[in-house]
């Protein structure tokens, strides 16, 4: 019972950030009916041996008011971090505190810094300083356990808010970040100068044990960091340093990107084997001095029992050397837990064990469900410990030999990885929408080379180093060849198949999909296998949908607008960043929309022109998806069609089911001189929802201008529009005053970037829809903006408004 209690208690904490307003304003009035129906039972105790139902009442009711009460619990701690979160972007001069080791990369310096003149109390900030021709880069580095005033500028933390799509303010919220700041300036501080700021307090609080235990760890990380970076024989310093302290500075972006393609991501983040290897080595040590020197304190308590304390403080020295990461927390959190449970003789139970270390976790730090390495670390303990009960049920006398052994060992190995591999699917799929085949493989040769040789011989040599620092190298100069050896091997692995595979999906799929990984798990007999290949067909074969979404994506300062109909899938633009190469929003944004749509293929798209923000995602897109048709204004060499191309003119009609598709412009003298007047001879389409209310004509311009409105009046005098999506992100050379006043739409939408430079949409623009009394929605206020059809009525919806922390109100 205590387990189906603690997992409503982590389901109520899972739903942070929803509108749950019920469980917020009633949680006490459940959790007081639990108490009084818990206290009928003690009061009479025959009740609960003796009545199924007064059972099964007891459990429903404490566990929907755990359920309820986890949700209140999360919804607060979310209320209460929300109210430091930056959201407009603004210069600002900071007294910041350093107490973390900063994040290395090719063209930037990451630092985490506490901040002490923004708000009542200390706020983190993530701070970024240019490596690339900075000349404070290179005067000035911020140093460990020092104060600095900075100058610079606020960069609020803001997603592109578009479903399937990494959300960078729920990374920011999870790491307690309240915002980026970009450094132009730093001074150094002294701690007189502090003092006589006012920030005594803060001073007098760094001098507290914990903070400066918490600060010789980070020292002694960065210490670390100097040494293998400084060493000129080492070949894979990064993977060495990664491996021992979770700090990926020194990792090129080859190597990381390997690892991903091949299902080894997770070798990276500091977890179980690495703290246990740790704690097991010194707990062995500090065992070989008992024996030999105070062997009589085995008579005061057992051994199991004696060597509790040392090994757990281990454990939680080396979480703490690592940063508190979530996989690390959560084998101290288990560790400690078991260590109570046989400091008091009980039996452990893993399962309710894993259920225990959730609940605790989340209890310390509710913010971890938001992380996905909180569900695949615990994930991955689960299917363990399945394994670990199939060795608990082997007979012993079965094996018998060192060989029968070994082999055990490399059949639980290779089990394990096939498990764990299939297990995860789901839970992969949602977070990262690709997978890798050659995961389970490429783990079953990496994990015994790195968690059993390479990170107990790093662990062992950082440990002698600090004391004998010549054979502390000499080990690390060992750890580099038996990489060098690992890389080797999964180089020639990578040649099989080096790409990750995406995988569309829609939510009735991915239910299917865990139903049918539930049933392959199932103990035999409960349900026939067989069922299991019915739930996948839907995920390898795809569903039609049945329903017509209109969506205007948020892709910052660029267009993006898909229609998904059942017998049509369209993208009109796909919006795109400055530089693809570097940050490419086709990848990071459009491609995981469209397969969290269950999209494989794309039947037409149209790119209003050839502008990198309106068509810069396109090569991503067309080498992730099969396209039927393409179409745009020009045809340019540097834009590679592979598909079927034509130009867009006035006239074209495509019609559907309830739909109808037209291009208003150009018209054929408009794209005879589209290569020099791109924006002004944009594809102009028209929709038309047939029998729907309230929308039922949408307009999207492009970047077309008042040129282009003029000639729409002209052709189209009695053209119905209810929601226009303006032109040229609204700008203030385009939407007229008379086109404005005679379309008259109901809703006028930008598809605009946030704090971006060119001010749009422009307060000439704001100033013409207002005295129109025409409604405004911008995407970098609203995120992604979704138009549902269902039945003739039309639902509008605000990506922004699905979660708290994207809201902007």
């Amino acid at each position: 019972m205590l387990k189906i209690v603690l997992i409503s208690w982590i389901a109520g904490i899972a739903l942070m950030g929803h509108d749950f307003s019920f469980a917020t304003q009633t949680w006490w009035i459940w959790l007081t009916l639990a108490s009084v129906i818990f206290g009928i039972g003690l009061y009479k105790r025959t009740l609960y041996s003796e009545s199924v139902v007064y059972r099964f009442l007891l459990l429903c009711s404490v566990s929907w008011a755990l359920f309820c009460t986890g949700f209140y619990y999360a919804d607060s701690a979310l209320q209460q971090r929300l109210k430091f979160k930056e959201i407009e972007a603004q210069p600002f001069e900071a007294i910041v505190y350093i107490k973390k080791i900063d994040e290395l990369s090719e063209d930037v310096q990451k630092q985490i810094a506490e901040v002490l003149n923004r708000h009542m109390q200390p706020i983190d900030w993530l701070l970024y300083i240019k490596q690339q021709n900075n000349p404070i880069a290179q005067q000035q580095e911020l140093e460990l356990g020092h104060y600095y005033r900075l100058a610079g500028r606020i960069k609020p933390a803001h997603s592109y808010a578009v479903a399937g799509a990494f959300d960078q303010e729920k990374w920011y919220l999870q790491q307690n970040v309240m915002s980026a700041y970009q450094v132009s300036d730093i001074q150094p501080l002294s701690q007189d100068q502090i003092y006589r700021l006012g920030y005594h307090q803060h001073l007098k609080q760094q001098q507290t044990l914990q903070e400066k235990f918490l600060l010789n760890v980070e020292m002694l990380r960065l210490s670390f960091r100097e040494m293998l970076q400084a060493s000129t024989t080492l070949q894979h310093k990064g993977l060495l340093l990664a491996l021992l302290t979770g700090d990926e500075s020194l990792l090129s972006n080859r190597l990381k990107q390997q690892f991903q393609q091949l299902g080894l991501s997770h070798l990276l983040a500091i977890s179980g084997p690495h703290v246990l290897v740790f704690a097991l080595m010194l707990t062995w040590v500090l065992k070989c001095m008992l024996q030999r020197y105070a062997p009589k304190l085995y008579l005061w308590q057992p051994r199991q029992v004696l060597v509790l304390l040392p090994f757990g403080l281990s454990v939680l020295l080396y979480v703490a050397f690592v940063g508190f990461e979530i996989p690390a927390l959560r084998t101290l959190l288990t560790v400690l837990l078991a260590s109570v449970f046989l400091w008091f003789r009980q039996s452990i139970q893993p399962f309710a064990l894993l259920i225990y270390s959730a609940s605790l976790l989340l209890i310390l730090d509710p913010f971890s469900i938001l992380s996905a390495a909180f569900w695949l670390s615990y994930g991955a303990c689960f299917i363990l410990l399945r394994i670990y009960q199939t060795i608990r049920d082997i007979p012993q006398e079965q094996v018998i030999t060192t060989t029968q052994k070994l082999l055990l060992a490399v059949k639980l190995l290779i089990e394990s990885q096939w498990k764990i591999f299939i297990a995860l699917l789901p839970l992969v799929l949602i977070f990262f929408q690709q997978i890798s085949w050659l995961a389970p493989i490429s783990n079953l040769i990496a994990i015994p080379l790195l968690s059993g040789v390479v990170v107990p011989l790093g662990i062992i040599a950082a440990c002698i180093w600090l004391l004998i620092p010549a054979l502390g190298q000499l080990l690390f100069q060992l750890s580099d060849g038996l990489l060098a050896i690992l890389l080797w091997l999964l180089n020639g692995l990578q040649h099989i198949s080096p790409q990750l595979y995406g995988v569309s999906y829609t939510p009735l799929m991915m239910l299917g999909f865990i139903v049918g990984i539930v049933i392959l798990f199932l103990p035999r007999g409960t349900v026939p296998k067989i069922w299991s290949l019915v739930c996948f067909l839907p995920i390898f074969l795809g569903i039609k949908v049945q329903s017509t979404v209109f969506t205007i994506l948020d892709v910052g300062q660029g267009q993006a607008v898909f229609l998904q109909h059942p017998e049509l899938s369209l993208m009109i633009d796909t919006g795109g960043s400055y530089d693809e190469t570097k940050f490419s929003l086709g990848e990071r944004v459009i491609i995981p929309f469209l397969r969290q749509q269950g999209i494989r293929t794309l039947d037409h798209v149209i790119l209003s022109h050839l502008d990198q923000d309106h068509s810069g995602a396109f090569a991503a897109i067309q080498n992730a998806f099969a396209i039927t048709q393409v179409q745009s204004n020009q045809h340019n060499e540097k834009m590679p069609f592979k598909n079927n191309f034509s130009l867009c003119q006035q006239g074209q009609t495509w019609s559907y089911s309830n739909l109808k598709i037209e291009i208003l412009s150009p018209d054929q003298e408009g794209l005879a001189v589209a290569t020099h007047q791109q924006n002004e001879q944009s594809c102009v389409v028209y929709l038309q929802f047939l029998n729907a209310q309230p929308y039922q004509n949408f307009l999207i311009m492009g970047d077309a201008g008042w040129e282009t409105e003029y000639k729409l009046l002209q052709h189209y005098p009695n053209l119905k529009v209810d929601v226009l999506v303006l032109g040229h992100h609204g700008s203030k050379h385009s939407s007229a005053y008379d086109f404005l006043t005679t379309l008259n739409p109901k809703l006028a939408i930008a598809s605009a970037g946030f704090d971006n430079r060119y001010g749009h949409p422009s307060q000439e623009l704001q100033s013409r829809l207002q005295s129109l009394n025409i409604p405004l929605l911008n995407t970098a206020q609203s995120g992604s903006i979704h138009f549902l059809f269902e039945n003739g009525v039309v639902e509008l919806k605000q990506q922004r408004q699905q979660r708290k922390w994207l809201q902007r109100e």
